[in-house]
């Protein structure tokens, strides 16, 4: 790779200023203040050791270890690795012919199988070059000669080498161990013939630390095709486009509304740790409302033994009155991860409160709470719900009014002066009658009533949204992913 002329501090500042910018539109906060150190560390560390510039400007901007993630992706594409082709590759021709890209997969699959066995560094950068230029093409004209890491990883399949990879090792005797990025580390290193690290002896390690260890090396090679792509795109394509469009946000921040089949996985898996720190603050809030005002003849009679002064404030207890949570789920297609995903954190918080019921509807309301209850957290209850639960009565569009008049007319009895009544919606009702008296009745009834909306504030009342009416008799909040759903949980819902 040609080696660009190293740039001014001047230039070096501007690109902390872009990145400091680029986090904030990724919902990363950084200040001024982050700004100015960053622009000091990068002008002290110097361009020499990118692996160390990375690290400095990080300890200077992250505050969050669950922002890291995402500074990386954006560090690659202000701070890329080199321009222009890589040198050492040789000449390698994008094909988009099927059989001759099975032919070029298997030949690099083979060098890499060799690769992943000795640990070369320098060998899988460049391979994974090779990998990206030769197999990740995309064919499409429009696309400006775009780079694909999903297309380049589908065709290489690099997890096949795995076996291939483990056996070379074995017969090569000796190999140094891992490069540490098992953990999901952010750089490959500064590169060299072999790692570094303590002697690693294959034959006197189990078969399941040896595959760990190679997958651990797999799992690397992919971040290296993964860079490679997104700088190969940043010249095509533009550093503000693809720094805004091409940079996968972190699960917390991930929109329910946007999130795939694979994501929708990892948010299901994200609930048990979630439920866990969620119900540790309802506990911390329980107890601390727990205690009453301050009780003075309590008080100033354990003060007795400190001369009179009241170093240890006695309190009145109060009784402690769990509510009652009533979700009422729109369960129809367009927000149906969004409502499955919070049915089931509170499934998993049910033991915080008194009771909790759930209903869900697309024109007519059923009570689901059997359902709910009834499988294991994290279960995906989307076939169980259709297969037993009436929420359509003759379409497949969701209708508010018609669901919360149904409601009202038989389930009610649900909802009592301790409950909390949670709606989750987008409150968008297909161009029906809204029927807000319907919501009027049941806040009426309860003790609390809240509309988690997962569409964006600026999207309510638009089109057939009717998301300000509703707002106007209870408490509406936008809750687009885990980190608002989080904040809503441990501050707004009562316990």
């Amino acid at each position: 790779m040609p080696s660009p002329e190293a740039p001014t501090t001047a230039a070096l500042t501007a690109r902390v200023v872009d990145l400091s910018r680029a986090l904030r539109r990724h919902g990363v906060n950084v200040g001024p203040s982050e700004t100015v150190d960053a622009a000091s560390a990068c002008a002290a560390l110097g361009v020499s050791d990118r692996e160390r510039l990375r690290a400095g400007i990080a300890a200077s901007m992250m505050r969050r270890e669950g922002d890291r993630a995402v500074f990386d992706q954006l560090f690659d594409i202000y701070f890329p690795a080199g321009v222009g082709d890589r040198t050492g590759v040789g000449e390698v021709e994008a094909t988009h012919d099927p059989v001759e890209a099975r032919a070029a997969a298997e030949r690099l699959r083979d060098d890499l199988a060799t690769a992943l066995a000795t640990n070369d560094e320098r060998e899988l950068d460049r391979l994974a070059a090779r990998a990206v230029a030769e197999l990740g093409a995309l064919s499409n004209d429009s696309s400006m000669g775009g780079f694909s890491a999903n297309q380049t990883l589908d065709r290489l399949g690099p997890q096949t080498t795995i076996a291939a990879a483990l056996q070379r090792a074995r017969d090569a005797g000796d190999v140094m161990s891992g490069s540490g990025e098992g953990s999901g580390g952010s750089g490959s290193g500064a590169g060299g013939a072999h790692g570094q690290g303590s002697p690693w002896r294959p034959e006197q390690l189990s078969d399941r630390f040896d595959r760990d260890e190679m997958r651990s090396r797999v799992a690397a090679f992919r971040r290296r095709v993964e860079r490679e792509a997104t700088r190969r795109n940043t010249e095509a394509r533009g550093t503000e486009r693809i720094s805004r469009y091409g940079v996968r946000d972190p699960l917390e921040r991930k929109d329910f509304l946007l999130t795939g089949k694979t994501e929708g996985a990892d948010l299901q898996a994200a609930i048990r740790p979630l439920a866990r720190k969620l119900a540790a603050r309802l506990s911390a809030r329980q107890r601390r409302q727990s205690r009453g005002t301050v009780d003075i003849r309590r008080t100033l009679r354990r003060a007795m033994s400190t001369g009179g002064v009241p170093m240890s404030p006695a309190y009145k207890h109060r009784h402690r009155s769990r509510a009652d949570i009533v979700l009422i789920c729109d369960m129809s297609g367009s927000v149906a991860g969004f409502s499955r995903f919070t049915m089931l954190l509170l499934q998993a918080l049910a033991g915080q409160f008194r009771r909790v019921r759930f209903f869900g509807f697309v024109n007519i309301c059923d009570d689901i709470t059997d359902i709910v209850t009834g499988s294991s957290v994290g279960e995906d209850i989307s076939s169980q719900v259709a297969q037993r639960a009436s929420l359509s009565r003759w379409h497949g569009s969701s209708d508010y009014g018609s669901a919360l008049t149904d409601f009202v007319d038989r389930w009610l009895g649900a909802v009592g002066p301790r409950s909390t009544v949670i709606v989750l919606g987008d409150a968008r009702t297909n161009g029906t009658e809204p029927h807000v008296d319907a919501l009027r009745t049941i806040a009426a009834q309860a003790r609390h009533v809240a509309w988690l909306n997962p569409e964006p504030h600026a999207s309510w009342d638009t089109g057939d949204s009717v998301a300000g009416r509703y707002a106007q008799v209870v408490d509406m909040h936008e809750c687009r992913n885990i980190d608002q759903l989080r904040r809503f949980v441990a501050r707004a819902l009562p316990v």
